[in-house]
């Protein structure tokens, strides 16, 4: 998902004071208690032999294919573990 350049400049036009925090938690000293570092998981590189579209259909995306590769092909991985 991308955003507008128009947006984006609403966005942050929005004064602190205007947003509304009511519907977000606050961070108390038992969240801070339970709450535990995790590290994303490395990621492996490999080199793998794609059609010329396929790739072209990726970028066209935007930055981050490559993130959205992996999503894609986790989605089919966890899709194909839950019908075995």
């Amino acid at each position: 998902m991308s955003i507008s350049p128009k947006r984006l400049q609403e966005i942050e036009a929005i004064r602190d004071a205007e947003i509304d925090y009511s519907d977000i938690p606050e961070a108390d000293e038992s969240f801070w208690k339970r709450a535990e570092l995790q590290m994303p998981q490395p990621k492996k590189g490999i080199y793998v032999r794609l059609d010329a579209d396929v790739i072209d259909w990726l970028k066209s995306g935007g930055r981050g294919y490559q993130t959205r590769m992996n999503a894609m092909l986790r989605a089919l991985m966890e899709s194909d573990r839950s019908t075995h």
